[in-house]
């Protein structure tokens, strides 16, 4: 029997989620078959004691394995299996078998059902299960060899071959199975890894494009706002409220460089974020119904800013105009409201690369799961309303 074709890496250890199932199998496994076949034992070993089965040495070894089989099953149940317990159980099965012409009476012997054939059959099989193919196939031959000497021993040399070979295929069969299960779950934990390796790339690249995306809202709501409107002439200068918003594009660049972003926990008043806007944008009439209302920080953060976008384009595209904000609370959800009876527009005529609806107001607001509606019109004035639902 080509043995030596069952020879196969060890084990390693798998922390992968297929690994770590293979491993609870290989281990309940063999304490089930060990424990059960060990009892079954007991009880079919101490059936038939007719000469010239010992009975003065029957007894202690039956005793001996039942407890030997009880201690695996508890150790391998609490601890896993090791070198230890699979070296002490071939150890006790070599030895029951070159001492089968004592412990197996001559009739049962034959067929290779005797309680010391079962015991045989079950050692090589949890060996090659538990440990290294280098080890546990070298094991195996050892039970074998001590099983054939006790069975010729015992004056039945038939029965000691048709064992023999049936404890080599098992040692081939069971090696194969235990190398090729654990290279295939080796093989799924590696794919595992990649995906979750692939998945945090797929995060980090995600988070640096949303980073990205932020600092162009805030650089287009901020430094390119002033300059438009300073080149449009819709903010007289030198004044103090060209003044105060250059300072407060300063103020956000200085932010963005130190690229450090600590959200701020809890909620705050989203109506007073809103009424701080309407301070930096004096030269707009904007008539304003802003009653209490408190949301988390990062909410009130994007709301007050699509806002603030949306009326910077109405200095910037409806100048002369005048405009409505109103925050107002339907149901759950929370929704400011941005008007003016300016000239309007067409949405659908806006660019694709234009940045200021598209991620000023649009993208800025599905950060937080909200959402925004643009209805305008030429001749119809403009509308955008901000929605986000979680207020409990």
């Amino acid at each position: 029997m080509p043995v030596v074709a069952a020879t196969t890496s060890p084990p390693t250890p798998l922390g992968g989620p297929a690994g770590g199932a293979l491993t609870l199998i290989f281990t309940t496994v063999p304490a089930l078959l060990r424990l059960t076949c060990g009892l079954v034992a007991a009880v079919v070993a101490l059936a038939v004691r007719t000469p010239p089965v010992r009975v003065a040495l029957l007894v202690p070894a039956v005793v001996a394995l039942t407890a030997w089989s009880a201690w695996y099953a508890v150790r391998a149940f609490r601890h896993g299996i090791g070198g230890g317990l699979v070296a002490g159980d071939v150890a006790l099965t070599t030895a029951a078998g070159l001492t089968i012409p004592w412990l197996v009476a001559p009739e049962v012997l034959p067929g290779e059902v005797s309680w010391i054939a079962v015991l045989a059959s079950t050692t090589v099989i949890n060996a090659q299960l538990t440990a290294p193919a280098r080890w546990s196939v070298p094991a195996g031959l050892v039970v074998t060899i001590a099983y054939a000497a006790g069975a010729t021993a015992a004056g039945n040399p038939a029965e000691a071959r048709g064992h023999a070979v049936t404890l080599l295929v098992q040692i081939g069969c069971a090696a194969m199975m235990s190398a090729v299960m654990r290279r295939r779950s080796g093989r799924a934990d590696a794919a595992f890894a990649d995906y979750q390796r692939l998945a945090r790339d797929a995060v980090v690249a995600r988070t640096a494009r949303e980073a990205e995306r932020r600092q162009n809202r805030d650089l287009h709501d901020t430094v390119l706002a002033t300059l438009t409107m300073v080149g449009l002439g819709a903010v007289p200068g030198p004044s103090a409220a060209l003044r105060e918003r250059c300072a407060a594009d300063l103020r956000t660049l200085a932010a963005l460089a130190d690229a450090r972003s600590v959200p701020t926990p809890g909620t705050v008043a989203l109506d007073d974020r809103l009424r701080a806007i309407l301070a930096r944008l004096p030269e707009l009439p904007v008539a304003a119904t802003l009653p209490p209302c408190a949301v988390p920080a990062e909410v009130a953060a994007a709301v007050a800013d699509s806002a603030a976008a949306a009326l910077a384009n109405v200095v910037r595209h409806a100048p002369g105009s005048s405009a409505t904000l109103r925050l107002t609370r339907v149901g759950d959800a929370v929704v400011v409201e941005v008007a003016d009876d300016g000239p309007g527009f067409d949405p659908a005529t806006v660019p694709a690369h234009r940045y200021g609806l598209r991620e000023s107001i649009h993208g800025r607001m599905s950060t937080v799961g909200g959402r925004a509606e643009v209805t305008s019109a030429p001749g119809a004035g403009t509308r955008v309303r901000l929605e986000w639902t979680g207020v409990d």
